[in-house]
């Protein structure tokens, strides 16, 4: 989520005459995230999300995001729930942008996850995936590793700064882990971006996902990877290390509802150098080229520097259970 477009309350009147739910009283710009523009809308009676999609959004994609939420909310995945207008249309436009409103998932994200809570997640991760393959839907996944050697070359030498030799060692690390990376192995949609803010809980429990854009067909256990990453990982003498606790609970979590294959368990150390990578890479093409007008928090590449460093170091599966 992140506040690229602005609008003005001349647009909120024109969302408002589209929809049944009453005036909108207040509506705010949402800062995290960086792959659309998010508003909140408060109404009389409840709140909703105003997401408006950016240039990174295709627009033949976004019915495969509005049937991913939808067909996930009815089997009982907590998420939010894109929302009709008037006319039985989920898709409007603004600012010569496709836009849409979805309903606001109560709770928030935690600054921090304990070892339950990675239990926890990895269980709903694992029932995500079980409710997403009875969803007949398909979208290419397009982040994966096919799409890594075009992000490394839009990157130029200005990333140096951040690491000394820091282009030369992504390639380096890009063409290890292409020869490396599994060809067949249990497949279905993932989330695809389970950061800490994605994940929310309410009083105390878990609560739901949030925001599916970056959602796809790829390997179920490339979602693990990307989790561990993301949420198992504290900082030590500033540096990022593996909280191996944390990626156990995790695991064990997930394996609660469904087991991994000896495959998947082979490859996860693949798959984290992977997504390490994928997020060291888009994260410098943002750091070298946001627009300074955007109203949006640039994430970090140094972070995954440390990351990528640290699982170069593991090989098996017991390294992170």
């Amino acid at each position: 989520m992140a506040v690229y477009t602005k609008i003005n309350n001349k647009h909120v009147k024109s969302i408002e005459d589209k929809y049944n739910f009453g005036k909108i009283i207040s509506y705010s710009g949402i800062k995290k995230g960086i792959e659309n523009t998010n508003f909140l809308l408060n109404t009389k009676k409840n709140k909703y999300i105003l997401t408006i999609y950016e240039k990174r959004v295709q627009s033949k994609d976004i019915p495969f995001f509005i049937n991913l939420m939808s067909g996930l909310s009815r089997l009982k995945i907590k998420c939010p729930v894109p929302i009709k207008d008037k006319n039985g249309k989920y898709l409007f436009n603004l600012k010569n942008k496709k836009a849409c409103i979805v309903s606001f998932l109560e709770g928030k994200d935690k600054g921090q996850l304990n070892n339950k809570d990675c239990f926890i997640v990895g269980k709903n991760v694992a029932l995500l995936h079980k409710a997403s393959k009875k969803l007949k839907l398909y979208r290419k996944n397009s982040l994966s590793i096919n799409s890594w050697r075009l992000i490394l070359n839009k990157i130029d030498n200005r990333i140096n700064k951040l690491s000394k030799n820091l282009k030369n060692l992504m390639n380096a690390d890009l063409k290890d882990i292409k020869k490396k990376w599994p060809k067949k192995m249990p497949n279905g949609i993932i989330h695809s971006d389970l950061f800490i803010d994605n994940i929310f809980f309410n009083r105390g429990k878990f609560h739901g996902f949030i925001d599916f854009y970056f959602s796809a067909n790829d390997f179920l256990s490339y979602e693990l990877a990307t989790c561990i990453n993301a949420l198992c990982f504290k900082k030590k003498n500033r540096k990022f290390v593996l909280d191996k606790k944390k990626s156990s609970h995790l695991l064990k979590g997930y394996q609660s509802v469904r087991k991994l294959n000896e495959i998947e368990k082979k490859n996860l150390n693949t798959l984290c150098r992977g997504s390490a990578l994928r997020y060291l890479l888009t994260r410098s093409y943002d750091y070298l080229n946001t627009p300074k007008q955007a109203i949006i928090k640039i994430k970090d590449p140094k972070e995954y520097i440390d990351k990528l460093n640290y699982h170069r170091n593991l090989r098996s599966f017991e390294d992170y259970s």
